[in-house]
């Protein structure tokens, strides 16, 4: 597995999502993801104290037991957990979800600690300024965020200390918004990591669904999805046969293409079963070239 720089860590290029945990996949479940992921070379574990009801993290920590240090995690704070937890990124706020999320991994420092979303209603400067004081006191090694603009990149750099080494969207095949926003642009120019959600769109770039076919039983996903459109069934049958005359599959085509920029550090995706950890694990080889990225444009255009 190759690995990427994020900050003063080495992320594996392929991560695993862990949003699954707690929700989908018991603890016995969990645990057989988990040491498939590590079997497969996998790193970097991306959570956070929300999913699955904060079971996630619970889980996490429980399956990795004494290979913790054998792995990144990163986990996130800011969104309403009940009314004791009610979320945002208030110090004294961050203080304690950091406090509770370590309790729940069952480890003494978290690696990358992110804000979950954008607070509005708090100055940037409070924010990292109790983020800070966690890392000054080696509770968290790096600090990140998640669905900031790139005016809130630019407001969080300019406060003095620690920065935010990256940044979690959404980006794929079908959802190329970092591009259009300037997102995708700025973590290049200040070496920010970013770290795709939902790769898959939803599923879409797995091959599972094709046009004309019916849906398989036991998706998630169901016909008012916003992806389940013609125009987007009609790009996957155009991906699929682009992917299939070069020897590659589609979730192939959908990781290389995310990590043929270079400011992607890792992809991200969730798994339910070993197997699927395992699939995405070994289609990171595929490097996709400029000329190729080009094509692609050209089918989905």
């Amino acid at each position: 597995m190759k690995t990427r720089t994020l900050g003063s860590l080495s992320v594996s290029v392929v991560g695993l999502g862990c949003n699954n945990f707690g929700m989908r996949c018991d603890q016995a479940a969990t645990q057989l993801v988990v040491d498939a992921a590590l079997d497969s070379g996998i790193n970097f574990f991306d959570t956070a104290d929300i999913y699955g009801g904060t079971k996630s993290e619970v889980f996490l920590g429980q399956a990795l037991g004494k290979r913790r240090s054998e792995v990144l995690i990163a986990t996130k704070f800011g969104i309403k957990i009940d009314d004791d937890r009610p979320g945002g990124a208030r110090p004294e706020y961050i203080v304690q979800a950091c406090n509770d999320s370590l309790q729940r991994l069952g480890t003494d420092y978290i690696d990358l600690y992110q804000i979950h979303r954008p607070d509005d209603t708090v100055p940037i400067d409070e924010t990292l300024g109790a983020l800070r004081e966690l890392v000054a006191q080696g509770k968290v090694r790096e600090l990140g965020c998640s669905n900031f603009s790139v005016a809130q990149l630019r407001a969080a750099a300019e406060t003095p200390g620690p920065r935010f080494v990256s940044v979690q969207n959404e980006y794929s095949l079908f959802q190329r918004q970092p591009e259009t926003d300037g997102v995708l642009a700025e973590c290049g120019a200040t070496q920010t990591g970013l770290l795709p959600y939902f790769p898959l769109a939803s599923g879409m770039l797995t091959g599972k669904y094709r046009k004309g076919q019916p849906l398989p039983e036991g998706t998630r996903i169901n016909a008012e999805s916003r992806w389940l459109s013609e125009e987007a069934l009609e790009k996957v049958e155009a991906l699929l046969a682009f992917a299939e005359s070069r020897n590659h599959s589609l979730l192939e085509l959908a990781f290389a293409w995310l990590l043929a920029k270079p400011a992607v550090s890792s992809v991200i995706a969730g798994a339910t079963k070993p197997e699927q950890v395992k699939a995405n694990a070994s289609i990171a080889s595929w490097e996709i070239t400029t000329s190729t990225l080009a094509t692609i444009d050209k089918l989905l255009s």
